[in-house]
C-alpha cells in the first residue's frame, strides 16, 4: 500500500495541530467541535482499523502475541517513529533537528483558542505520518489485532469500558456534543486479541521537541477526569500494558498491570 505524500500530511497540519496535539483523553475539539470536524472525518491520510471482532476467531480472540511477534511489533513501532521523525525534519529543516527555540516558536492560536507551537505543529505532522506507517507495517505483521486510534470510555466505578465507534464520536462532535467525549481515552495504538474490546498492549507515540527532551507521559490536565498520568489510566482501563514510542529512544516509559 503507497504512503500518502508527506507534503500532503504537512498541508493539513496547520488545521490539524492544536486537535491533535492535546489528543488522547480531550482535545480543543471538545471546545470547539464544529472546528475540528474535518479531523475526525480525515480518513485518506490515517485509515482507522475496523471490525477486528468480525474477522478473529475464538481462538484467535484468546490468544496472545507471541513474545518474538510482541518484539516486532515495537520494533516496527520504533522505525515507523524513526522514519516520520526524520522525514518532517528533512522537510522542515532540511534534515536537520529543530533546537529548543524553534520548539517553543509560537506560532499561532486556533480557532479552538489554543496556542500552536512549533513543537505542537512537528508533533502532529510526525504523529499522522508514524500512524500511517503503522497502519502499512502492522497491517501486513498482525492483521486485524490492532486498532488506531480508537476510542474508549472507561467506567471506574463498574471496571468496564465500551469502544465507541469512530462514526458515533462523528456524528457527536458535527452535533456540537463534544463534552460527552470528555474523559475517553483515545491511544494512538493498541494491540489486541481481534476484539478490540480485549487489549494486550497500548502505545502512545511521543515526539520530544526538542529531541533531547525525555519522553513521558502526558499528566492530567486541571479539567480531566483522570487523576493518574496518561499511561497509569490506560493501564487501569485496560488492565494491559503500556508504553511511549519516541525516536532516538526505543520504547521507553513501560508501565505494567
Amino acid at each position: 500500500m503507497g504512503r500518502t505524500h508527506p507534503w500532503a500530511v504537512l498541508a493539513l497540519s496547520t488545521l490539524l495541530t492544536a486537535c491533535y496535539a492535546m489528543d488522547s483523553a480531550t482535545s480543543s475539539c471538545q471546545h470547539n467541535p464544529a472546528y475540528c470536524t474535518v479531523v475526525v472525518g480525515e480518513e485518506t491520510v490515517v485509515p482507522t482499523v475496523r471490525g477486528g471482532a468480525e474477522i478473529a476467531s475464538l481462538n484467535a480472540i484468546r490468544q496472545l502475541l507471541a513474545p518474538d511477534t510482541r518484539a516486532r511489533v515495537e520494533q516496527e513501532l520504533v522505525e515507523c517513529a524513526e522514519w516520520a521523525d526524520a522525514e518532517v525534519n528533512r522537510l522542515r529543516f532540511g534534515g536537520n533537528k529543530p533546537s529548543r527555540q524553534q520548539c517553543q516558536e509560537l506560532l499561532y492560536v486556533d480557532p479552538c483558542g489554543e496556542k500552536v507551537t512549533r513543537a505542537m505543529q512537528l508533533g502532529t505532522e510526525k504523529h499522522l505520518l508514524a500512524l500511517q506507517c503503522t497502519q502499512e507495517k502492522l497491517g501486513a505483521l498482525i492483521p486485524g489485532r490492532f486498532s488506531l486510534e480508537p476510542r474508549y470510555r472507561h467506567d471506574k466505578q463498574q471496571g468496564g469500558k465500551r469502544l465507541i465507534p469512530e462514526q458515533e464520536a462523528r456524528s457527536l462532535l458535527q452535533r456540537g456534543c463534544g463534552e460527552e467525549l470528555k474523559g475517553t481515552l483515545r491511544p494512538d495504538v493498541v494491540i489486541h486479541s481481534g476484539n478490540p474490546l480485549e487489549v494486550q498492549a497500548v502505545y502512545d507515540f511521543k515526539f520530544p521537541c526538542p529531541p533531547s527532551n525525555r519522553p513521558s507521559w502526558r499528566l492530567p490536565g486541571k479539567e480531566n477526569l483522570h487523576p493518574k498520568n496518561q499511561g497509569e489510566t490506560y493501564v487501569e482501563a485496560f488492565n494491559a500494558e503500556a508504553a511511549l514510542i519516541a525516536p532516538g529512544w526505543g520504547v521507553v516509559q513501560r508501565i505494567a498491570p
